[in-house]
């Protein structure tokens, strides 16, 4: 097994044009916590996690702004850094403190689509707490997942440049590739890679306690008033439960729970065929999938 210099996927950071509307779902439906707030700028925590914030939302045009992940300390921070320059990765900056809610300490690069990665360390936890029975609110960020133009080439970038490995992927019944799911511990994924018209986001996972708490959480969107994109269901790459929404933004986001923890060193990827109706949903709940589905989660051309 590969000694991978990331640890883990620790936060996303969004600029929708609609600030207010976003960030007041999700604190008063989605169930995360303000941390630090300024004009226009957000960060968002979720109860069960000791990550300082695990959502960042800007007011701007539409996009991603980042994505952060975790090194375990500063020797590997700066391996990593040397690294990626060795590989002639661009960096938007070398390694520094960092004034974010949390610190610590690192650098941010582009990835092969132009999307900006943080890499992490020596930030300081907040006081999480255990999520109670039947309480429907996020324990952490489960996952993030990007529409790119360039699939195998985006999904190799990631593979070459910072150890992650395919868990799975969905494939067409020729045998096309439709979307690839890449871990960086033993996490089924931590982020996923799909085929789409343009670069964008396709869609943020949040994690609950349970299934009933996922349930629970599912039920109390849909009364605030948003539509459920597709869901309720269980995947079968991941093995985890599935429920899509629509954020105020246009953003898909998803409750999930009980994603697959794996055996790396026994562990054998698959390749299942999205025709397949277990593919998309083991329980049978869920809407069949469809171009009017998938084209939910295109989302807007990330510029």
């Amino acid at each position: 097994m590969t000694e991978r210099l990331i640890s883990h996927l620790r936060y996303t950071a969004l600029a929708v044009p609609n600030f207010e509307a976003e960030r007041d779902f999700f604190i008063r439906h989605w169930g995360l916590s303000e941390v630090k707030s300024e004009d226009g700028l957000v960060y968002l925590a979720a109860e069960g996690s000791p990550e300082p914030f695990i959502l960042r939302l800007r007011r701007d045009e539409k996009r991603i702004d980042l994505v952060g992940f975790g090194v375990k300390n500063r020797d590997d921070l700066h391996k990593l850094a040397e690294k990626l320059r060795a590989e002639g990765v661009q960096f938007v900056h070398e390694p520094q403190e960092l004034t974010q809610p949390g610190g610590g300490y690192g650098f941010r690069v582009f990835d092969g689509d132009g999307r900006v990665l943080e890499f992490s360390t020596d930030f300081e936890l907040r006081e999480s707490r255990k999520i109670r029975e039947r309480e429907p609110i996020p324990v952490k960020l489960s996952h993030t997942v990007f529409n790119s133009k360039n699939l195998n080439e985006t999904v190799q970038w990631y593979i070459d440049h910072l150890d992650f490995a395919i868990s799975d992927s969905l494939v067409r019944p020729d045998g096309g590739d439709m979307m690839h799911f890449l871990r960086c511990n033993a996490n089924h994924h931590s982020i996923a890679v799909a085929m789409g018209p343009h670069h964008s986001l396709h869609h943020l996972s949040f994690e609950m306690r349970g299934i009933e708490e996922w349930m629970r959480g599912a039920g109390k969107i849909l009364r605030s008033g948003t539509r459920m994109i597709w869901g309720p269901g269980r995947h079968n790459a991941g093995d985890n439960t599935f429920a899509y929404l629509l954020s105020p933004a246009g953003n898909t986001i998803e409750y999930t729970t009980e994603l697959a923890v794996i055996d790396e060193d026994t562990y054998h990827p698959s390749r299942h065929d999205i025709s397949h109706l277990s593919t998309q949903d083991q329980w049978g709940t869920a809407q069949e999938m469809s171009e009017l589905v998938a084209r939910e989660s295109f989302n807007d051309i990330d510029k």
